[in-house]
């Protein structure tokens, strides 16, 4: 039975507009990136404790010939030996759809470099593809998920996952459907998943569902026994994480491991009133424990 949590924590860790974070661990210091802001690509921060936060700036000053610029959503970075990976959405010119491409740099806040010639992956006949997310599972094998944006064009979307190269710069199989848009308060999608393994054999996808721009955004999870499912939706009836007072529209949440070895989770939320960008509000970045209790997840 899904238990509805409540936030233990006072606030935000950084209340400026962060959204759909992805948290890295590299060495003593924890990166976070964001969708994009303040004119830049894809935001990166620094801090050395997950409460106070350092704004580098840019992590990817230029995006391929082929993309257009204005639409760089959801970057999530993949450590790799040879350096780092970044993932991240962003608009095809020629298509007018969101798509995912891939960057590389040696340090964590970059710059990132993109060479793409065409993208990493476009479900062009979806909509587009959004919201991609590495996972490493416990044998070293690495993989992303991510959303197809049918929304765009007007069905349902789902989440998707494939296995990368060891590299981190290709596919190594067949993208695999994970989850699809079914529940009453999803309406009208599911989005933002993020992959935890989380032992005895399960993984925990957690994704975001309902209308990002609005305090109905929430995020729910699914339970299966591989990284590629099949999976299980625990959140049928009502979500996971919801809006409570002072915090609107949790979702974009990532599940990492800190330095002291507990689980974290990352998302960001609206301050109400201020529920939407029209409203003057801002995607703060909430940073909270979590636990596993046969598998589900628990904050605190």
């Amino acid at each position: 039975m899904v238990r509805p949590q409540t936030l233990p924590s006072s606030g935000p860790v950084f209340d400026g507009d962060f959204p759909d974070p992805f948290l890295l661990l590299s060495g003593d210091r924890y990166f976070a990136y964001g969708t994009q802001t303040r004119g830049l690509n894809v935001q990166v921060m620094e801090s050395a404790d997950l409460e106070r936060w350092k704004h580098r700036g840019e992590a990817l000053p230029e995006l391929p010939a082929w993309a257009e610029r204005g639409r760089t959503w959801s970057p999530a970075v993949l450590g790799r030996d040879d350096g780092l990976v970044l993932y991240y959405a962003v608009r095809h010119r020629g298509a007018g759809r969101q798509c995912i491409s891939v960057a590389t740099a040696s340090h964590p806040a970059g710059p990132f470099v993109d060479r793409s010639a065409e993208p990493l992956i476009f479900q062009e006949d979806r909509g587009g593809s959004i919201d991609p997310s590495p996972f490493v599972d416990a044998d070293g094998e690495a993989y992303l998920v991510w959303k197809s944006d049918d929304n765009a064009i007007g069905a349902g979307p789902s989440l998707w996952g494939a296995p990368l190269q060891s590299d981190g710069l290709a596919l190594a199989g067949s993208p695999v459907e994970l989850l699809a848009h079914d529940a009453a308060w999803e309406e009208p999608l599911v989005e933002a998943p993020s992959l935890a393994g989380v032992g005895d054999g399960r993984y925990v996808l957690f994704y975001s569902g309902g209308w990002w721009e609005s305090a109905g955004y929430a995020s729910g999870y699914a339970i299966g026994p591989g990284p590629l499912g099949p999976f299980r939706k625990e959140t049928q009836d009502r979500p996971w994480l919801a809006s409570e007072p002072g915090m609107a529209g949790p979702g974009g949440a990532e599940v990492f491991v800190a330095a002291d070895g507990g689980w974290r989770i990352a998302f960001h939320a609206w301050t109400p009133p201020r529920v939407g960008y029209a409203a003057g509000g801002e995607r703060s970045l909430w940073i909270e424990p979590l636990a596993f209790e046969g598998g589900h997840p628990a904050l605190g």
